[in-house]
């Protein structure tokens, strides 16, 4: 994108609705803060941000100086299918009158959340731009849908890993609005692993326990399969007791399923157990710690398959929430479990490891390269944003550019020598002729045959001619059908044998019409006159880099040379006995010669009918074509004719 010109400062507006998308964005907005000079920025805060049961998270936004503008509340309690479509629809009722207050140029959207969906939905129907943080990423349930939705209604898009680009792209997003940055919460945890972490760990778990020999817990509910995601949290829960080691237990997030999911931890007595520390919120920064030091992290997190593989720690992602996610080594899937023996013997194979660390999801350079991308957004620029579908067959209606098309035809010619193709109007003109010389081989021959006609039906869309069809020269008509034969093969007049020991054909064959009579059959036979100095006569002469072609033969014949003559008598000749056999298999009334060679052949070739034919057939016309491409506009006639016939 050109960089953006605006003398004023770009008003920023970024909306966070939960503890974890908030992790990703405050590293954006430390970064928009510290650049007054370029933007403005204002904060929503809505969601379960401001749900003491979910920890009032907004008060680390506050704690981090940050002002906020606007606090939405947005969630309607009962934690099922219905409070969060009802949740969906209050953020819609009140993000309007607060998005037409402070009127930002852009807004900073992230990940997959309902709240987002009616972020998003609320901003792109206002003329809002939107950029959307973690776009084209993959997982399990309804986040999924919901990413992908919020993609669409974004106009730029920064993505964390190289797939999810290319997922952006498949999914005709504008590759000059999307940005692969990698994640923006990497710039800070990669950071933040060796800081005083044991004061974290003894503030959280308790004074005795140390470093690797502790667990950190989070799961949340699959609202697409609520019941069976509850029973998997019991599941983990009992395998966790069984394993007896300490652990850290963070609340689910607000989804549909969450409040049965906090019963199962109160029927466990979890709260109480002297193993277990049940929080309902850990700072970002703190959290870090925690995870980078942990023994092992069990759950559906999304942290645990995207920041927890920056150091290293093993991780087992149980279920089907983060399916399709990248992950590092680090990760261990238990998708499916019916009693604790499986997360139980999962939790002995992770326990204690250490792996590589992995830097899939980012660099740490992640908020540069966006404060960058937002300083070259052009608010001149076209609010409609466009879509790169992918090239599909036009759909053709009755319109008036239509109907003022040339009706015309593509008209292919397959001369011994070469090739020619041409646009072919109604009135029979030849809007445009390609000509290239023929390849040696049959697949180069239909490989420059199907690459002229593509060339040739672009350019008719340039000189408005529509294209009915695509006839081939050199063919037999009856009554109006061209006839095909049994394999599609007939009227291979050329290849019709009249000697049994004639010149040897392209065709493999010997004595072909067109081993005596083709412009290449002349062009080899005036190449052996030349090369035994017998084929320039008095008034002829040659460059010496000039190629020997059929002309040079009957231009020698013109100015008396009796060999030149004798090959050209005995080509038309070859083409006369071909004429007979076609008289006698088809009996047609007139015999129409055409091309440059026809005006040489037609004397030969009607002595040859009358020595040689039956005297049914010999009294036939014998006459030379005044058309300059005869072959083409045959060809075009048969499917201009076709197509544009009515039957009644």
């Amino acid at each position: 994108m050109e960089k953006n010109e605006n003398n004023h400062k770009l008003r920023v507006c970024v909306a966070t609705c939960n503890r974890a998308d908030y992790s990703k964005l405050a590293p954006i907005m430390f970064g928009i803060k510290a650049e007054p000079q370029f933007f403005e920025l204002d904060v929503v805060v809505l969601g379960s941000h401001l749900i003491d049961d979910y920890g009032n998270t907004y008060r680390m936004i506050e704690q981090d100086d940050f002002d906020i503008h606007t606090r939405l509340h947005t969630i309607v309690r009962g934690e099922d299918e219905a409070a969060m479509v009802e949740s969906v629809g209050l953020a819609l009722v009140k993000l309007p009158d607060v998005l037409n207050r402070l009127k930002p140029d852009i807004m900073i959207v992230h990940g997959d959340r309902f709240d987002a969906l009616a972020l998003a939905t609320s901003a792109a129907l206002m003329n809002i731009r939107i950029l959307h943080i973690e776009g084209g990423e993959v997982s399990g349930t309804i986040d999924d849908s919901i990413r992908h939705a919020i993609t669409k209604l974004a106009h730029y898009h920064v993505c964390c890993t190289r797939s999810a680009e290319q997922h952006l792209i498949a999914m005709c997003e504008d590759h000059d609005r999307i940005l692969l940055a990698g994640c923006p919460s990497y710039d800070k945890l990669l950071s933040a692993k060796n800081k005083d972490y044991m004061s974290v760990i003894r503030m959280w778990l308790g004074e005795d326990v140390k470093t690797r020999d502790y667990i950190v817990a989070l799961q949340h509910p699959v609202t697409t399969d609520i019941k069976h995601s509850i029973k998997m949290f019991e599941l983990t829960l009992d395998a966790l007791i069984s394993f007896n080691k300490r652990t850290l237990v963070l609340f689910p997030n607000v989804d549909a399923g969450s409040k049965e999911m906090v019963r199962v931890m109160r029927k466990k007595g979890i709260e109480h157990h002297p193993n277990f520390r049940a929080v309902k919120h850990v700072p970002f920064d703190q959290f870090i710690q925690l995870v980078a030091h942990a023994g092992c992290m069990i759950g559906n997190s999304s942290c645990g398959v995207r920041e927890v593989g920056a150091f290293g720690t093993p991780v087992i992602n149980l279920g089907t929430r983060q399916t399709g996610r990248e992950t590092g080594e680090n990760v261990l899937h238990v998708r499916d479990a019916d009693t604790q023996d499986k997360i139980l013997h999962a939790l002995q194979l992770q326990f204690g490891k250490q792996y590589p660390c992995s830097k899939i999801y980012g660099d740490g350079n992640a908020v540069p390269r966006i404060l960058k991308f937002l300083k070259s957004i052009d608010l001149k620029e076209p609010l409609q944003k466009k879509f790169c579908f992918p090239p599909v067959k036009d759909n053709i209606s009755q319109d008036i550019d239509h109907i003022l098309e040339t009706q015309s035809a593509l008209a292919v010619d397959l001369g011994g020598t070469n090739l020619r193709v041409a646009i072919v109007s109604m009135k029979g003109e030849i809007v445009k002729k390609y000509t290239q010389l023929n390849p040696k081989t049959y697949e180069d021959r239909l490989e420059l045959i199907l690459k002229m006609c593509v060339e040739a039906a672009s350019e008719a869309v340039n000189v408005n001619c529509r294209i009915l069809g695509v006839g081939i020269g050199g063919g037999i008509v009856h009554q109006h059908e061209l006839i095909h034969g049994s394999s599609f093969c007939a009227a291979e007049l050329g290849h019709i044998v009249v000697s049994l020991d004639g010149p040897e054909c392209l065709c493999g064959s010997q004595g072909c019409i067109e081993a005596y009579a083709s412009g290449i059959a002349l062009q080899r036979e005036a190449k052996k006159l030349h090369d035994e100095d017998l084929l320039l006569v008095e008034g002829m002469s040659m460059k010496k880099e000039e190629v020997v072609s059929a002309a040079h033969l009957i231009q020698a014949a013109k100015l008396g040379n009796a060999k030149a003559d004798s090959i050209l008598r005995t080509a038309g000749m070859a083409l006369g006995l071909g004429v007979v056999n076609i008289l006698h298999t088809m009996n047609p009334s007139l015999v129409i010669l055409s091309g440059v060679l026809a005006s040489h052949y037609v004397n030969t070739v009607k002595d040859v009918i009358n020595r040689q034919a039956l005297s049914s057939v010999k009294t036939v016309d014998v006459v030379v074509s005044n058309l300059a491409d005869p072959a083409l506009l045959g060809a075009a006639s048969l499917v201009l004719d076709y197509t544009t016939r009515r039957i009644y």
